[in-house]
This record gives structure tokens, C-alpha cells and sequence, in this order.
């Protein structure tokens, strides 16, 4: 991955943005393709979804550093990136894309998601899918027809339940990624608390990360 600049307290790129570039590199955007990065952060899945060739990529952050971050590494590449600041459910909920890109936080937290500070990058409440919940319910309206969602989290907050959101909602969703790698700085200072909620075995210090595809069909299904 190309090396970016980044504001502190920005998330700055890490194996679950490689685990999505490589999803999305194996899902062959189409060029023309408009594409949305929820959660842009400095800007690397935007970018690399106009390297890959898509027409029109926005990104949305609710962290008004990330917003700036992402705006100058794409000016600094000529690149013609749109950054929104705000929740992408709210500010972007008049638009439809080709294809959304989603790395939302994900990380079991002993209290809700953080309001400002680096934790809001990865902060998620318990059971890590207090942001996970509302994109899988509202994924389906941000999707053009034959529209794709590729989105990463770990393991650890419910595979199965992202699955049956998705496609409760009108998705044809797999796990198309797959991925185990060593806790970070964030999981290693969290072992005891994930392993007094059950969320870890006692000992473990990896993760799988997966990348789970959510289809919107290109008609309505019959009833």
C-alpha cells in the first residue's frame, strides 16, 4: 500500500485495509464504477479504489481530522476524491453506488463508542457491532441495483450475525476474504477484558479477519 500522510489520532492503515484492498482488487471494479469509502479514514481505500479506475469515489468520516487527512492525500495525487464529514447513513442517504467500501470500527469495548480521541476509530461497544448493526440495515439503500458491499471486521464480533443482517435486509452476502493475524496494540491491552466477556479463549492473541460481500440484486425479487 502506498504511504500516506496521516493526522494524529487518525486510524492509519493496517491488515483488515489490506485484507479489503485485496478484496476489492479480486471483486474487478468496473470502470466508471462510483464508490463509496464509509469510515475513509486517511483516505487509502478511496484512493486505491480510484487506482483501481472507479469514476467517482466519495469518502465519509465522522472525524473532522480524518476528512482533512483523506482531502490532502488525495490532492497531493491529483486525485478526485469527494470527503464528507458526518455519519455515510445520513450524508450520503440520497445516493446510490456501484460499490461501498466498509471498515468500520469493530473492537469489543467495555463502554459505547467513543466520542472523539483515536478510540472512535475502532471503539464498537460489547460486542463490537455497534456500528456493524446499523450499516448491514441500511447498506441495501446505499447500493445501486447490482451494486456490491466489501466490508472487514474480525471474527470476533459475529460472523454469522453480519451474514444474516445482510441478507435480511435484500443481500446475497459470502465471506470472500479470510485472514489471521497477531493482536495489535489495541487487542493486547484489551486480554483481559475480552476474556472475562468470552469473546476470546484464554491465551489467544490472534484474530481472523474477514471481508464479507453483500450483493444487491439487479431487480426485485419475485414474492
Amino acid at each position: 500500500m502506498v504511504r500516506l500522510l496521516r493526522a494524529p489520532g487518525v486510524y492509519a492503515p493496517q491488515d483488515d485495509t489490506a485484507l479489503l484492498v485485496e478484496a476489492m482488487h479480486a471483486a474487478a471494479i468496473p470502470v466508471g464504477a462510483r464508490v463509496l469509502d464509509v469510515g475513509t479514514g486517511s483516505g487509502a481505500l478511496a484512493i486505491a479504489a480510484i487506482r483501481a479506475g472507479a469514476a467517482e469515489v466519495t469518502g465519509v468520516d465522522v472525524s473532522r481530522r480524518a476528512v482533512w487527512t483523506a482531502r490532502v492525500n488525495a490532492a497531493l495525487r491529483r486525485m478526485p476524491l469527494r470527503v464528507r464529514l458526518g455519519n455515510a447513513l445520513e450524508v450520503v442517504a440520497d445516493e446510490q453506488f456501484d460499490l461501498v467500501l466498509a471498515n468500520p470500527p469493530y473492537v469489543p469495548a467495555a463502554g459505547s463508542c467513543a466520542a472523539r480521541g483515536p478510540a472512535r476509530a475502532w471503539d464498537a461497544g460489547l460486542d463490537g457491532r455497534q456500528l456493524l448493526d446499523p450499516l448491514c440495515a441500511g447498506m441495501f439503500g446505499l447500493l445501486a441495483p447490482g451494486g456490491v458491499l466489501l466490508m472487514v471486521h474480525s471474527a470476533l464480533c459475529g460472523v454469522d450475525t453480519t451474514l444474516r443482517q445482510l441478507r435480511d435486509n435484500g443481500l446475497k452476502a459470502s465471506i470472500v476474504q479470510r485472514r489471521r493475524v497477531p493482536f495489535g496494540p489495541v487487542m493486547n491491552g484489551r486480554i483481559g477484558f475480552l476474556e472475562r466477556h468470552g469473546l476470546i479463549e484464554p491465551g489467544q492473541r490472534h484474530e481472523e479477519l474477514v471481508v464479507i460481500r453483500g450483493d444487491r440484486p439487479e431487480r426485485s425479487q419475485p414474492a
